[in-house]
């Protein structure tokens, strides 16, 4: 065996995570407007319900400023950020769960997805159509976690009559347990709360990933209001605050439109000029994307040299070993030891070689938990 050590800049061959996040909501409420502003692709955006007729895929940039940084120290050929996939979903209406309007195209292609992003109209205008005819965001909430809850209600029946087969005949020793926690999902459901509800420990949890609740999968409410209310929102937003006060999720404020006249700008000095006439310091689209970031519980390490500076994202929590296998599966396999650097410390520094000669790398093993802006270089063996 060889011993050898790789800088990821150099490997062609490299493994990205395929997160996706889906935006939800019903016909007209800025999906694909904010998409727009996401994604280099242009979804159809018209004042009409089922605009959105196929799901649109973009992949959005996560903005990270230590990654800018590091090219100032750098000056590599190539700089990397990481990506998160979004997808405009075609919007939903009440009955979608037994096939309504674009129901089973909805509910298909929301199951695909990591993490939910839930827009909700939270702004007044005669021009722009309400499926509904009137502005109640709590409501168009309900709408959409109904038609989502019953669809999980009907999947958990389902398993739970399979897995009390199973169960009576000990065909399996989980399956007593995978019909009590069942039980669980399917109580909550009854009761009009979200799968997400059910507090589980990590090996419970195992037991039942193979049921795809849509319900059980992390969201952000995104409350789109008008220009005025971006920065402090409005009374729209303080009824969605108050209704998810006690859900596990998260929410924020974005004035949709006009993210999309920020887009619209070409130079850096224009938009921060626009930013600050609303009294923001920055897009509330790149906010939303760190706001999706945390949602599935992402952080980012870092490689960067004279090739290449690159992020890479990685689930919370991993250790050093599944961190590089991130770059390629040779890295994990043969895995000897990591050398990392705190950013903090190769920004004050200003090079690898001087965070080297005064002693700010540090040499961790397979038990190391890999840390937020971590700059790592891997050894193994091939």
């Amino acid at each position: 065996m060889v011993e050898s050590f790789i800088f990821a800049s150099k490997i062609k061959r490299y493994r990205r995570m395929a997160l996706k996040c889906g935006i939800v909501g019903l016909p007209n409420v800025g999906k694909s407007t904010l998409f727009n502003c996401l994604s280099s692709a242009k979804a159809q955006s018209a004042n009409y319900p089922f605009c959105t007729i196929e799901p649109n895929v973009g992949v959005i940039t996560v903005p990270d400023e230590r990654l800018i940084e590091l090219q100032r120290i750098d000056k590599p050929k190539k700089v990397v950020p990481t990506t998160i996939e979004i997808v405009d979903i075609a919007g939903l209406v009440k009955g979608a769960s037994k096939g309504e309007g674009l129901g089973n195209q909805f509910l298909a292609t929301i199951r695909e997805t990591d993490a939910i992003i839930h827009v909700l109209r939270c702004f007044d205008n005669d021009n722009i159509t309400h499926v509904d005819g009137s502005i109640n965001p709590v409501r168009d909430k309900e709408v959409i976690d109904i038609e989502l809850q019953l669809k999980d209600l009907e999947t958990v029946e389902a398993r739970v009559a399979k897995w009390e087969k199973v169960a009576k005949h000990g065909l399996d020793k989980n399956a007593k347990k995978i019909v009590e926690i069942g039980q669980k999902y399917r109580d909550v459901l009854i009761q009009g709360k979200s799968a997400r509800t059910v507090e589980l420990n990590a090996e419970d949890k195992k037991l039942t990933n193979d049921f795809f609740l849509l319900t059980n999968k992390p969201v952000l409410y995104v409350c789109n209001v008008d220009e005025g209310s971006a920065k402090d929102g409005n009374k729209y937003v303080d009824m969605i605050r108050e209704a998810v006060k006690d859900e596990n999720a998260e929410m924020m404020i974005i004035a949709a439109a006009t993210e999309s006249d920020i887009a619209e700008l070409e130079s850096y000095d224009e938009k921060q000029m626009f930013l600050e006439e609303l009294g923001l310091t920055e897009p509330g689209v790149n906010k939303m994307i760190h706001a999706a970031y945390r949602l599935l519980n992402l952080e980012t390490y870092f490689t960067t040299g004279a090739d290449e500076s690159r992020a890479w994202t990685y689930v919370r929590g991993i250790k050093a070993p599944q961190a590089a296998g991130i770059i390629h599966s040779d890295f994990e396999r043969g895995f000897i030891r990591a050398e990392v650097i705190k950013y903090s410390d190769y920004v004050r520094l200003g090079s690898d070689a001087a965070c080297r000669e005064a002693g700010k790398i540090g040499i961790e093993g397979k038990e190391y938990v890999v840390q937020d802006g971590d700059i790592m270089h891997f050894r193994f063996n091939v």
